[in-house]
C-alpha cells in the first residue's frame, strides 16, 4: 500500500515561544502527521536590515516593523531545539526543521537530523547547496518560484558536490500566501516527476484541504501542509495555516486516500464477489415458454439475478429450441 508522508509545518507559527511550540508538536502527533517541522535561522545571517516584507507579512504582521525585526523575534536557539527534538521523541512524531543559512544547516546536523528541507527561496543560493550537498542527506526540494531550469541547475549543483540525486524529492510548490487556486498548477508535480525522474510530493499553501489531497491522488509521496494552534494570532503565516481540527481531517483524509487508491491492478475485489449474483442478470423468460418454442426476443429478456445464464450469452439463444417449458421470469437452463 502507498504510503504519503505528511508533513505538519510548524514553521515560524510557535511565536518564538517555546511552550506554543511545545503544544504544537503535541497537536501534530495528535492528528496523525509523521513529522512537525520547524524553521532554523539566524536573522543577522540571512536578512539585511533593509529587507522589505512580503505584502502577505504586511497585512498579518505590525506594518512598522522590518522583515529582520519580525523574524528576529521568532529565532529558536541551540537549547529549544534539544527540547523541541526530545518532546517530538516522546510523541512519537518525528522532528524536521528548514535550515534558512550555513550556520543553520551545521546546527541540524550536529543534532542527527537525516532528512534536510530546502525551501524554495534557497534555490539559487550556490553556498547553501554547496553546504547542504556535502552531508549527503536525504533532501526534500521544494521548488516554489522556480522553472525547470532553475531545478536542473539546483540538482546539478546539489549532486556535483557530494549529493547522491536518488535521496532528492522534488516538491512542487506555490510560494503566496495563501496560494490562488487559479496558481497552483497541481500538475505540473508531474511534469517534475517526468522531467527529473525523482519523486515528488506537493506543499501546499492553499486554503483548505482539498488541493493536498488531489496531489496524494495525483502521485504526491509526501505533503506538507502549515498549521497553527489559532489562525487568529499575530504572526506572518498563521491565517494561511490549517487549525487542529482541519489538520486532523487532512491526516485523516490522506491515509484513506492512501488505502483507496491501492495497485493500480484491475481486479474484483473481494467484498464485490458476494454482490454479483446479485447485480448483474440472467437470461430470463419474458413469457411462458413451451418446450420446442424457439426463444426470441418475444420471449426471452435478461433479468436480475445473475446466477444463471449470462445474459452475454443473448444472442447465441435467438431461435435455438426450447429443451422444457418456462414459466415467465423462470431463469433459462439451457
Amino acid at each position: 500500500m502507498k504510503k504519503t508522508l505528511i508533513i505538519a509545518e510548524a514553521g515560524v507559527n510557535h511565536n518564538g515561544d517555546l511552550n506554543l511550540a511545545k503544544k504544537m508538536i503535541e497537536v501534530a502527533a495528535e492528528c496523525g502527521a509523521d513529522f512537525v517541522k520547524f524553521q532554523t535561522f539566524k536573522a543577522k545571517d540571512c536578512v539585511s536590515i533593509n529587507a522589505k516584507k512580503a505584502k502577505y507579512q504586511l497585512q498579518t504582521t505590525n506594518q512598522n516593523e522590518s522583515q529582520f525585526e519580525m523574524i528576529k523575534k521568532l529565532e529558536l536557539d541551540l537549547k529549544a531545539h534539544q527540547i523541541l527534538i526530545a518532546h517530538a521523541k516522546a510523541h512519537n512524531i518525528s522532528f524536521l526543521s528548514t535550515p534558512f543559512d550555513l550556520d543553520s544547516i551545521e546546527l541540524l546536523h550536529c543534532l542527527g537530523l537525516e532528512i534536510f528541507k530546502i525551501p524554495s527561496g534557497e534555490i539559487t543560493n550556490l553556498p547553501y547547496l554547496k553546504a547542504i550537498a556535502r552531508l549527503n542527506k536525504k533532501i526534500i526540494l521544494s521548488t516554489g518560484m522556480s522553472n525547470l531550469g532553475e531545478i536542473e541547475a539546483c540538482l546539478d549543483a546539489l549532486c556535483k558536490n557530494g549529493q547522491k540525486r536518488n535521496n532528492i524529492t522534488l516538491m512542487h510548490c506555490t510560494t503566496e500566501y495563501p496560494a490562488p487556486f487559479n496558481e497552483v498548477n497541481l500538475k505540473a508535480m508531474q511534469t517534475l516527476k517526468n522531467a527529473f525522474n525523482l519523486n515528488v510530493g506537493y506543499s501546499d499553501h492553499t486554503k483548505g484541504i482539498s488541493v493536498a489531497l488531489g496531489a496524494v491522488a495525483l502521485g504526491a509521496c509526501i505533503i506538507e501542509k502549515h498549521f497553527t494552534l489559532d489562525k487568529s494570532m499575530s504572526g506572518p503565516d498563521h491565517k494561511a495555516s490549517l487549525e487542529p481540527s482541519e489538520l486532523k481531517l487532512m491526516c485523516q483524509s490522506i491515509k484513506e486516500l492512501d488505502l483507496a487508491l491501492g495497485d493500480g491492478i484491475k481486479r474484483i475485489s473481494k467484498s464485490e464477489k458476494k454482490n454479483i449474483n446479485i447485480a448483474r442478470k440472467s437470461l430470463v423468460a419474458k413469457k411462458d415458454i413451451l418446450k420446442g418454442e424457439k426463444f426470441s426476443e418475444e420471449n426471452l429478456t435478461t433479468k436480475r439475478p445473475g446466477n444463471g445464464i449470462c445474459a452475454m450469452q443473448y444472442d447465441k439463444f435467438l431461435n435455438k429450441i426450447a429443451k422444457r417449458s418456462y414459466k415467465k421470469d423462470d431463469l433459462i437452463r439451457e
